[in-house]
């Protein structure tokens, strides 16, 4: 799934030479993974996260093999674009059917164990663990290989996933969800009565804008503005993936030494730093240091989040509640697409650097009033402790 989020805009990139479509490949690879997300949680809590997971990868892979006579021959025209343009579309709903299903695979077993947070950092490293292999994979072979190798190895990588897939639990015949009984805006209610949780989600909302344009504009930056290879795509997020599993790993003993809102906190502070650096770095090696960095902070909050979720949220409000997060996390992707596609390449530091000072208020807000809204809890715990 890695592989195919971060070259398929790569990929539109080298088949169209046009900034604008890489720009808007990215946000027809969001917009259908939000309008799906009910959909997928529905056929989740019906099916069970195993059979979601492993017919997701089976499509993916026949989705991929399809493609693979057009693009081939990495001629430009209609249908190369088209093509390309569907496979961002349709990899976008695959993926976000993978995504629920993985999560709600991770929350049951989150829920089961007494140290959360130790589960979320290992279901996190293994995400980067798989994309510390995939886009500089993926991207070394569209550079020395092109369209079609690529894709076939993805739809190779889809279908041993697919028939990897262990059989998990089957979910009750007659699910809540499934009768009616938990409205989908439950989600919503149970977020608003957990004051710490929406403002970390706020803030993690806003800081999405800015990573996301980020990894949007990457093609383009590292291609057009930087002088490099398609090949140097991937290896900065490889890079990147490294440094996060580097920091996932340390997030788990730091929590708890000192707690979640500190390492949030520095996470929070040290992304905010390395986003503007990213903004004004002119030089490949400076560029995916600071993309490092800044891709390891934002897992640290992400573990932050997810174990604040797990702690805060009762186990029948999950489902929807985890959707509620996951649309509004999700929301500023597609924009931050819409922000390349109508951005000129030479203007994209200017609009990073905005929209890193908007991620560091952001996030200084969301923390402050995290900490806040988690005092009452920290207080009854140590009064029942």
């Amino acid at each position: 799934m890695a592989t195919a989020t971060y070259t398929v805009p790569l990929l539109v990139l080298a088949t169209t030479e046009s900034p604008v479509l890489t720009g808007l490949a990215f946000a027809l690879e969001w917009v259908p993974r939000l309008a799906s997300f009910g959909r997928a949680g529905a056929l989740v809590a019906r099916h069970g996260a195993s059979h979601v997971m492993r017919m997701a990868a089976a499509v993916r892979a026949l989705v991929l093999l399809a493609a693979v006579p057009v693009l081939a021959g990495a001629a430009s025209g209609a249908a190369t674009t088209v093509t390309v343009m569907a496979l961002a579309a349709l990899n976008g709903v695959l993926s976000q059917f993978s995504y629920v299903a993985a999560e709600t695979a991770g929350a049951v077993a989150s829920q089961a164990t007494t140290r959360p947070h130790r589960v979320q950092g290992v279901l996190l490293g293994i995400d980067q663990g798989a994309m510390l292999a995939g886009p500089a994979a993926g991207s070394a072979l569209l550079q020395w290989a092109g369209p079609g190798w690529l894709l076939g190895a993805v739809a190779a990588m889809s279908a041993t996933a697919a028939a990897a897939v262990p059989t998990g639990p089957q979910p009750p015949k007659e699910s809540s969800i499934e009768r009616g009984s938990v409205p989908a805006m439950s989600g919503w209610a149970t977020l608003r009565s957990r004051p710490a949780l929406a403002w970390l989600v706020a803030g993690l909302a806003v800081s999405n804008l800015a990573t996301g344009t980020l990894e949007a504009a990457a093609p383009v930056i590292v291609v057009r503005n930087l002088g490099q290879s398609s090949a140097s795509v991937g290896a900065v997020w490889s890079v990147a993936a490294a440094a996060t599993l580097l920091v996932v790993a340390a997030s788990r003993p730091a929590i708890e030494r000192w707690g979640l809102w500190p390492v949030g906190a520095l996470s929070a502070g040290v992304a905010s730093a390395a986003c503007l650096g990213v903004a004004q770095a002119h030089r490949f090696p400076a560029y995916t240091v600071l993309v490092a960095v800044l891709m390891a902070s934002e897992a640290g909050m992400t573990v932050v989040l997810r174990t604040l979720r797990s702690q805060l949220v009762p186990q029948e409000a999950f489902a929807p509640t985890l959707a509620a997060t996951i649309l509004i996390l999700l929301l500023p992707f597609p924009l931050a697409g819409v922000l390349v596609a109508c951005t000129p390449p030479a203007v994209l530091s200017q609009l990073l650097t905005g929209l890193a000072a908007l991620q560091a208020m952001a996030l200084a807000a969301a923390f402050t009033k995290a900490r806040t809204a988690l005092a009452p809890h920290r207080t009854a715990a140590a009064s029942s402790g």
